[in-house]
């Protein structure tokens, strides 16, 4: 499920992931498991408030280069397309 990142629309990191939770406009968000828990576990927690599904990537390389940045990332989201324009 991780290719959705390359085809749909996106956001990248964990502000703008968080952000994209808290406002109900992510559909799955993605975070590596090779991020640091202290980061991830918050977002995680965030996610099973709002009901947003989430998946693993095997790392934060394999995340970002599914999101097409050439950094590394922590956690992603796929975002509605109704609401991809307002980012």
């Amino acid at each position: 499920m991780i290719s959705q990142l390359k085809t749909g629309k996106c956001v990248v990191g964990l502000k703008q992931t968080r952000k994209a939770v808290a406002s109900r406009r992510a559909e799955r968000v993605f975070y590596a498991l090779d991020a640091d828990p202290a980061v991830t576990d918050a977002l995680l927690a965030l996610c099973r408030e709002c009901d947003v599904p989430c998946e693993a990537a095997p790392s934060m390389r394999e995340l970002g280069r599914a999101c097409g940045i050439k950094v590394g990332a922590a956690a992603a989201a796929l975002v509605r397309p109704s609401c991809a324009a307002q980012e």
